[in-house]
């Protein structure tokens, strides 16, 4: 298993993390929008891409919530 990308922060920003990533995945973001500063974590941490079509996660995003 990778490393935790969600390690150094406390256990409820990284369950908030992990949701704002399920919340991408699902297209959910008209009724859970991903705040400016998630936004910034998750793209610095490499797991979420902002495209034309709108955010999108990288293949280390997905391997997260798939546990790899």
């Amino acid at each position: 298993m990778a490393e935790n990308p969600f390690a150094q922060f406390s256990l409820e920003k990284a369950i908030g993390l992990r949701w704002t990533l399920r919340d991408i995945q699902a297209r959910r973001l008209k009724m859970s929008p991903v705040s400016d500063e998630d936004l910034t974590t998750l793209t610095g941490l490499g797991l979420v891409e902002v495209r034309d079509e709108g955010l999108v996660l990288t293949q280390a995003g997905i391997a997260v919530l798939n546990g790899e």
